[in-house]
This record gives C-alpha cells, structure tokens and sequence, in this order.
C-alpha cells in the first residue's frame, strides 16, 4: 500500500531531523497516538479500525481508559494474522461480502507489523481535495510540513468544540496551502491561518479546500520541479486515480505572463489570491483523467461558453460581454490562461492587431453597408470569428485583407 511507503519516507525523515531511531510501531504508540487518540475527539478516521469502535466496558476498565483500550484491541488485531484496511490503511475488507473485497487474496504474504503502523501515517500525511480525494506527496518538505501541522490541528479543535473532528486529511489541504504562502511566519507557524466552516449535515466542519488552490500552493514552492501525487479515496468502495504528474512549472507561468499581458499596471493587474482563486471547468477527477496536471487543467470555467461553437465540446459560441467588474475579472483570467496556453506573447499582439483591424474594417463599411441594403462586410467578418477549421479562418481573413486593403504587422 502506498499510504505504507509514504509512512515509511516520513518516519525516515522524521529521525534523520530528530536523530532518533524510532520504529513505526514506536512512533505510533509514542508520538502519534497520543495527539490523534487519546483524546476525546480523534484527528483521523479509519473506517472499521478499534478507535471507530466502542471498546467492551472491561477493557477500559483493565487499561485504565477508553483510547487505550482501543490502542490495545488495535495492537491485538495486527498481531491476529487477519488482515484488513480497518488495521492496514488503504488495504481491502475482511470478507469476501465487503465492496472492496476485489483486492482480497489467498496467498499468506505475511504482512510485517511495521507496514501496517506505517499506512496510518502515511494516511495522516494526506491531501484532502475537492471532490473527496486525498494525494500523497512524495517530497520532504511537503511531509514535514504537514507533521508539523499536525498539533495544531489538534489546538484547534481544542478551541473549536463546536466544530466536527476527524478532518485530518481535510485540514492537510488548508494547513499546506498557508505553509507553503508567502505570509508563513516559522516563528509563528499557525499566525494568520483562516479556516473557514460551513454547515454539513448539520454540523459545522472544515469543507474541503478546492483542488486547484493546493495546486498553486505547490507551484509556489516548486516553481521549476515536476512532481509526482497519488491520487485515491477510502470509502466503502475504494478509489484509485493512480499517480499523476504535476506539472508546476507550466502551471507557474501563469504568474510570469501576468506581469507582461497586464503591462505592469496596478489598477488592472491579477493579484496572485485571485488567480489562486480561479474556477476551473475541470473537477479533480476529470483533471486527473488528463494523464496530467499542468495548465489545461487549469481552464477556466465557462470560457467555453465564448468559444466559436463546434470548436469543443460544450462551446457556447456567444460574445463576451462587460457587464460587470465580475466579467471584467473573468476577461483577465480568460486572456491569462490562454496567453499561458499559447506561451507566446507575439501571438497575442497578433490577436489584438487582427481584433482591431475587424472591428475597424466593420465599423467603416457599416454605414456603406447599410445605405445599400448589404451585410457582406459583417457576415464575412463573423465567418472569420467563427471558423472552426484553420484553413476557413486563413481563407477568410485573407480575402477581407485584400477587400479592404489592410494589413497585420507579422513579427516572426
């Protein structure tokens, strides 16, 4: 299991930094029961495991309280030979009668004690996502980052008694993103952290933090580096979306271009929150269905809407319009993401010369055309807006060039 290696990476890490020489089974009965566990409210769970389960009124009685009760009865499990994600994380059901039976075999691979603690480490150092996926991050200062996000965690449900527990995987996708911010202070590690509930069945909890804003937070701390997330979700039916490539660097070009599209003025240039807070036409599954994640992934959402109808699926073929600064904002974005698409700035001057030179050659013909009853000018110049083959485009621009004797300024 994957939530294993990752378990086994971060405990590595973990004594490489503390110059300690603890085991899993160490770790987990030392340090990681103690803040996730032995408390009232929980930090994680795992569905089925002792600590989901009322232990028997004798057992808290023998170990002297309710959490080591539970740590003992999950201690007796992983020694029992009789394997299952309750005890391995990330591992399939018991039975045969369970929905995730599917992974089940009958060979005895005799799996050691150590994995086993691992995957509950590796499983508290994952991603929350919109969509209820988790991701796994192989990189070192994403998996002590979030280690050390963990007590604090725990201090805020301390101060929020009102707020739902066992959000450890969730809170991971909001702690990350301000770890990796700009305002992140080491001295004051939890200082300016928002975390914002909602109501969710009734109780208020941390929603979860939308995909592409963990995605920009790890293209600001790996601005040149393509790194590799394994993407999945636990539930009564197991999940795998498998390893999929980030690629922050083409993603981080949309901070670079932005500078360069907007001519450095500040009364229209994107601030990095609002691009941070862009509305992708994607879900976090369909993104990964990608292959990939990199800037395609990153379309905004409705711009479709205003691409020439046929051109892909869902365009809507209407005119962008300003009504408001909302669409004023969208505009930016739109112009943004596709320049970053394009990654070549000369063809965006050329889009803007060739926007002019239409609107210029219809709003001179207009009256011409409308004295004599004719709409030959407009109708070609909206053939040339909606073509769907290159070809139809280039035919139709170079016949409206040599008609009205105007010219676009092709630097390469």
């Amino acid at each position: 299991m994957y939530t294993s290696y990752i378990g086994k990476k971060f405990l590595q890490l973990y004594n490489d930094r503390k110059n300690t020489r603890l085991t899993a089974q160490e770790f987990f009965e030392n340090r990681f029961f103690e803040l996730f566990f032995n408390h009232d409210r929980h930090l994680m769970h795992v569905g089925n495991s002792p600590f989901f389960q009322r232990p028997k009124p004798k057992d808290v009685e023998t170990h002297g309280s309710k959490a080591l009760a539970q740590l003992n009865n999950l201690t007796k499990k992983m020694q029992s030979g009789v394997y299952s994600g309750a005890i391995y994380v990330g591992f399939a059901a018991e039975g045969t009668q369970a929905t995730t039976s599917g992974q089940l075999t009958d060979l005895d691979f005799g799996i050691d004690p150590e994995e086993m603690y691992a995957s509950w480490l590796g499983q508290a150092l994952g991603i929350g996502v919109s969509g209820g996926f988790v991701m796994l991050i192989d990189q070192p200062e994403v998996l002590w980052g979030l280690y050390e996000g963990w007590a604090y965690y725990r201090q805020y449900l301390e101060h929020t008694p009102n707020v739902k527990d066992k959000q450890i995987e969730t809170w991971n996708g909001y702690w990350l993103r301000h770890y990796f911010g700009k305002r992140y202070n080491p001295a004051f590690p939890d200082e300016g952290l928002q975390i914002d509930t909602k109501e969710v069945v009734g109780k208020m909890a941390i929603p979860t933090s939308e995909w592409v804003k963990v995605i920009f937070a790890l293209a600001s701390k790996y601005p040149k580096q393509q790194i590799t997330a394994y993407a999945y979700n636990l539930s009564q039916t197991n999940t795998t979306l498998g390893f999929i490539n980030l690629f922050l660097p083409e993603i981080r070009t949309m901070y670079e271009l932005r500078d360069a599209v907007f001519l450095k003025k500040e009364d229209v240039i994107l601030k990095d929150k609002e691009i941070e807070d862009l509305q992708t036409f994607f879900n976090f599954k369909n993104a990964c269905k990608l292959g990939v994640i990199g800037l395609k992934a990153l379309e905004p959402d409705k711009l479709r809407t205003y691409m020439p109808k046929g051109s892909v699926e869902y365009a809507g073929g209407k005119d962008f319009s300003f009504k408001d600064e909302t669409s004023y904002f969208n505009y930016k974005l739109y112009k943004l993401w596709i320049t970053a698409m394009l990654n070549k700035l000369e063809l965006l001057e050329l889009a803007s010369q060739l926007a002019t030179t239409l609107t210029e050659v219809e709003a001179d013909k207009q009256n011409d055309d409308n004295k004599r009853g004719k709409t030959t000018t407009s109708n070609l110049t909206k053939e040339i807006r909606e073509s769907k083959k290159l070809e139809h485009f280039i035919e139709g621009l170079t016949n409206i060039m040599a008609q009205h004797k105007v010219s676009l300024d092709f630097k390469n």
